[in-house]
């Protein structure tokens, strides 16, 4: 295990890790994951989701999820983006992550510094926490391949935007293609989605 990696913030208490992914995208879902992991685990591999190559990942999903107590992946939609801002709706995802675990956990460690806590659960806010505490990089991983995933699927069904490739993050070349081919129900519209987005949003074809 990393040694920069703890297990939990107060021994003896279960703790659920808290994270999410694609807050930064430009189109797809912001994606958030829980998960409580077992007294004790570690893994040699398990850090910052950011920090590992995508076949690390994928590899530490299969062991997170049969391993942990509990997890729960939840999202929120680029409509839902757009009308509450991607604070709230971050923060939304990581609602609907926590209600899907299958029991309640005494504490929530929570990524970053933001989390206006409709849970009933107490919380702890913890900038850099997926590359401190296990739970948290353990949630890092399952949203960032949750969301992953997700955009593989919506790459099949709108294959020009390199969605394989970038996963709706802002590359040139996911740019460029929103410039050549316009935008769709999967972009975030509240997002500058061009460089010159302002001269050119009224003539995107939609």
């Amino acid at each position: 295990m990393p040694h920069s990696l703890r297990g939990c913030l107060e021994p003896g208490r279960e703790e659920a890790g808290v994270d999410e992914a694609g807050r930064g995208c430009l189109a797809g879902p912001v994606v958030a994951a829980a998960v409580i992991l077992p007294p004790g685990f570690s893994h040699p591999l398990l850090n910052d989701s950011k920090q590992l190559p995508e076949k690390t990942r994928n590899l530490l999903r299969g062991i997170i999820e049969s391993s942990a107590i509990a997890w729960g992946v939840g999202m929120a939609t680029p409509a839902e983006i757009d009308e509450i801002n991607i604070l709230q709706a971050s923060i939304l995802a990581m609602h609907r992550a926590i209600q899907q675990l299958t029991r309640t956990p005494a504490h929530l460690l929570v990524d970053g510094n933001r989390f206006y806590n409709r849970t009933g659960i107490p919380h702890t806010c913890l900038v850099k926490g997926d590359a401190t505490f296990l739970s948290i990089a353990a949630a890092s991983v399952l949203a960032k391949t949750h969301r992953d995933e997700m955009m593989l699927r919506l790459h099949d069904e709108f294959p020009g935007y390199g969605w394989n490739a970038n996963k709706g993050y802002p590359t040139a070349t996911h740019r460029a293609a929103i410039r050549e081919l316009g935008i769709t129900p999967y972009h975030r519209q509240s997002f500058r989605l061009t460089n010159d987005q302002l001269s050119l949003w009224d003539t995107l074809p939609r």
